[in-house]
């Protein structure tokens, strides 16, 4: 640490040997080159033996995923719920962690009316279970629904590598599998929220790699993973599942050879996941073909229709933060329908997030991995990447997640053009990648607030620090206060899309009840509900949040700090 506090100054006249910023990081880079080529030739016989040994990789990967997120909990602790997609998904989590699909309305339920949940006829989240059900998972069993996120993250970075040795060579494989964690590990926004891509991720991996194997042994092990990893982007990404399924299916009818009761299997598997969504449908909505957000979406009007569509009406009363939720979600879909300048204009925009999936080294491998086209496979799999992205292009909104099955495909697009490189060339872009990693990543452990003002200048990379936001000073003021509490939250006119309203599934068992502030005389009405609870009034936009004992329309305010 002590050598950090020497080269602090990104000023060259403020340090002992009159480097800057740059400098430092120029010198970084590249002492870490020297060091892995040193290193490399040291561990790669090592290496060539390892990756024949699936498990063990497998093993590897997923740990270490894990272990270096873990590493950086001193200075990036466990990441805060901090947005309604969070809150939803957590919602979920919880829900599915009390055996519940859905929770009975509660009888104050206009208090509790938040963005991306449903209050009738059922007390539910709008999402498919699959990201819910490991939230569940780590709530159950590692006490945190954060564990559940990390499991995910490192099964992905394993799975990843089983994909790749369906496609590639077992070291390929490998090295396509310390991509994944580099890519996709301890800085990914998907390892650090609640709303990440990972399962989607995980379901892309196992479609990818079992139908290689199908087409070579065609054994009903790996017909059921098909279906496993169908059934799995159904459960998560109902409708980005279409396209999963449509792929499959063009892949099998190119190369599908002999045992039938491998498709059995892989039916079989995807139905019963069919089974469960069509079981939450009708457990939330009351009805077996509303999914949870099409009931959100006449209701709430949100999410948006499709580009299609004419936008949704609400059919119910809303919040000022879900109002205004709504006409931001109509306003990026447009008031009319799509043309087809506006399509395409669209998906020429989206072009833009495709260094959340390639790391910048990596584009020099695009252009050698181009002759493998000439390979059906290769083709198909490039395919699969253009259908999803014109299919997805129908929705006016985008994120990474709609494409987090294909987050495999992207590493085998890496892999298969760096083994075309010269030996030379793709041991410098892989080396480059994992440099900066290690360059990136030692600024993150070391913690120095001077240099981790570099860390702004990272792309697609996210990891929590600090309390922005002032959420956490707010739980620990009412954590330390004796008793049950019960908090009003008050937004002000100019506030802007940060959901402060996030209960449990069990609202009235939970240690902290949050409400939206109606009024004294109807906020009077709760108070009576809830007489045993310490009503408070919360303003968080104001910096940092008020927190205050309730006084009705006269609250006297105490900064949170």
């Amino acid at each position: 640490m002590y050598l950090f506090r020497i080269f602090r100054s990104f000023l060259p006249l403020h340090n002992p040997i009159g480097f800057g910023a740059s400098d430092f990081v120029v010198l970084a880079l590249a002492a870490l080159l020297v060091g892995l080529l040193l290193g490399t030739a040291y561990v790669a016989p090592y290496a060539q033996k390892l990756s024949h040994r699936t498990l063990a990789c497998m093993g590897l990967l997923f740990g270490l995923a894990i272990v270096l997120r873990l590493a950086l909990l001193p200075q990036s602790p466990v990441p805060i719920p901090s947005g309604a997609d969070d809150f939803s998904y957590l919602l979920l989590g919880d829900t599915l962690a009390h055996l519940r699909l859905a929770n009975a309305t509660h009888p104050m339920h206009q208090f509790f009316e938040a963005v991306f949940i449903l209050q009738e006829p059922t007390y539910a989240s709008i999402y498919p279970l699959g990201q819910g059900l490991f939230l569940a998972v780590g709530q159950m069993v590692m006490r945190g629904p954060w564990a559940g996120v990390l499991v995910t993250s490192g099964a992905f970075c394993a799975f990843c590598y089983w994909m790749l040795r369906a496609w590639v060579a077992p070291i390929w494989a490998l090295v396509g599998g310390l991509l994944a964690v580099i890519e996709f590990g301890p800085f990914n926004p998907w390892t650090n929220s609640y709303w990440g891509g990972f399962v989607s991720a995980i379901a892309g991996c196992l479609v990818f790699g079992a139908l290689p194997r199908l087409r070579e042994s065609a054994r009903i092990r790996d017909g059921a993973l098909l279906g496993a990893g169908l059934g799995l982007q159904i459960l998560t990404r109902p409708f980005e599942a279409l396209f999963l399924a449509v792929a499959a299916g063009i892949y099998l009818a190119l190369a599908f050879r002999g045992n039938w009761r491998t498709v059995v299997a892989a039916v079989g598997v995807m139905a019963a996941a069919l089974t469960v969504t069509l079981t939450q449908n009708k457990a939330v909505s009351g009805s077996w073909t509303t999914m949870p957000y099409l009931q959100s979406r006449y209701e709430y009007g949100v999410p948006a229709t499709f580009t299609f569509q004419p936008n949704a009406v609400p059919h119910r009363a809303m919040t000022a933060e879900q109002e205004l939720d709504y006409r931001a979600q109509a306003a990026i879909h447009g008031p009319g329908t799509d043309s087809a300048s506006e399509y395409f204009g669209r998906l020429a925009y989206r072009l833009r997030y495709l260094p959340f999936f390639l790391l910048p080294p990596l584009y020099f491998a695009i252009v050698p991995f181009l002759p493998s086209l000439r390979e059906w496979r290769f083709a198909w799999a490039v395919g699969t990447i253009l259908l999803f992205a014109l299919g997805t292009n129908v929705y006016a909104y985008f994120y990474p997640q709609y494409l987090a099955a294909l987050t495999c495909v992207f590493v085998l697009i890496s892999v298969q053009g760096l083994q075309r490189l010269r030996s030379a060339s793709r041991n410098y872009v892989a080396l480059l990648c994992g440099a900066s990693f290690i360059f990136w990543f030692g600024l993150h452990l070391a913690g120095d607030n001077d240099l981790l003002a570099m860390t702004a200048y990272q792309s697609w990379y996210y990891i929590n620090r600090g309390d922005p936001q002032g959420r956490e000073a707010v739980q620990q003021k009412l954590a330390k206060s004796p008793g049950r509490q019960l908090v009003f939250v008050r937004y002000s006119a100019s506030h802007r899309f940060e959901e402060w309203i996030h209960n449990k599934a069990d609202i009235d068992s939970a240690q902290t009840v949050w409400a939206n502030d109606l009024g004294a005389q109807e906020n009077d009405k709760l108070i009576h509900y809830y007489p045993q609870r310490t009503a408070w009034l919360l303003e968080p936009d104001v910096r940092p949040p008020l927190l205050a004992p309730y006084a009705g329309e006269t609250p006297v305010f105490e900064t949170v700090h």
